[in-house]
């Protein structure tokens, strides 16, 4: 009897312990599972943390070439630059005008006829009636701060009036390369606020603004010297407007107290807050020209002439002669001559003659 009624209820046991052990089994696969719960998440983390550098990646990447395609738009402005696009002007006055403007005359600007313009306290009718553009001021023909400054508002008003897209300033003692001078601003990015030229100093000028009741204060600024030539993007001439038109420029030169060359600096840098951008390639009668390597001659803007240290200011053409040539035939080879001219001034006993030349 016992025995026939455990034989009914063992079916029943096996059953219930069959669920037991499968209840066991799923509790146990849960707590294996659990634990990897962390790492999983992490890897969620992980992958998405990929996806924002990913994307970050793909902004810097776009970004930079919308800079790129924008340089590649504004190269072509640039290119398209011609020299016909340059306003040159030289400042001079009456007692220079049958030595030092007389040999500009015959070599760089004879090349630029058209659009440089000689701007002059005296008339010369010899001059004009060979088709220079002469411009005659009411300027002093003094070397005074004032009567530079007058004559830095006369360029500066006749190039407002023209179409140029560049304003560049020489001396009369200045040579001009302009191949040079093409190159070198063609290089910048078109319709930019762009002053380039050379200081004299090796630090900025230290300056004493005049304020109103008579009061001062110190200023500090760059400037690229007139002796050695500089030049202003129309864009940042446009601006500087408030401070150098009409006879504005010659009243902020009066507010510092120094010369044209410095009254540009100052309103570019101090009015304006933009640098000047340094060049070593334009050099003034400051400078021993000797230094320069006869190799690099080709690529400066301007040169000029005068004593330093004693000894004429000059340019050994030593290694610049191409070989078809023979430079025992020239009585010197010290020269202020770039080879894309057909003139050599030489230095002769303290003044500068020419003798005529063709280099490749």
């Amino acid at each position: 009897m016992i025995l026939r009624r455990l034989l009914h209820a063992l079916p029943a046991f096996a059953l219930t312990l069959f669920i037991l052990v499968l209840v066991d089994l799923q509790l146990r696969t849960r707590s294996d599972q659990n634990p990897t719960a962390p790492f999983a998440r992490e890897r969620t983390a992980s992958l998405s943390r990929t996806v924002a550098v990913n994307q970050h990646r793909d902004v810097v990447l776009e970004n930079q070439k919308q800079k790129r395609q924008k340089w590649r738009e504004m190269k072509p402005q640039q290119l398209s630059l011609k020299l016909t696009d340059i306003f040159i002007a030289v400042k001079t006055t009456g007692r220079f005008h049958k030595t030092r403007l007389a040999l500009l005359l015959e070599t760089w600007i004879s090349r630029t006829k058209d659009h440089t313009y000689i701007f002059t306290d005296s008339p010369d009718e010899d001059i004009s009636s060979e088709g220079f553009n002469v411009v005659v001021t009411d300027c002093s023909p003094e070397h005074s701060h004032q009567a530079l400054s007058c004559k830095m508002a006369a360029e500066y008003h006749h190039f407002m009036a023209s179409d140029k897209k560049w304003f560049c300033h020489v001396d009369d003692d200045n040579y001009l390369n302009p191949g040079a001078l093409l190159s070198l601003l063609t290089a910048f990015p078109g319709e930019s606020d762009i002053y380039v030229g050379k200081p004299s100093l090796d630090r900025p000028m230290r300056a004493q603004e005049l304020l109103e009741g008579n009061k001062t204060r110190d200023v500090r600024f760059w400037f690229a010297t007139g002796g050695a030539g500089f030049c202003l993007s129309r864009k940042l001439a446009e601006k500087m407007a408030p401070w150098a038109s009409g006879p504005r420029f010659e009243q902020t030169s009066a507010v510092i107290m120094l010369p044209d060359d410095c009254t540009v600096g100052f309103i570019v840098e101090r009015r304006l807050g933009i640098s000047m951008v340094h060049s070593n390639m334009f050099h003034s009668h400051l400078e021993n020209l000797l230094l320069i390597s006869p190799s690099d001659i080709p690529k400066q803007v301007s040169l000029s002439y005068g004593w330093f240290e004693n000894k004429m200011n000059s340019v050994e053409l030593k290694g610049v002669f191409t070989k078809d040539e023979d430079p025992s035939r020239f009585r010197t080879v010290h020269c202020l001559l770039y080879p894309t001219t057909s003139w050599c001034p030489v230095a002769l006993n303290n003044a500068l003659s020419w003798n005529q030349h063709v280099l490749q």
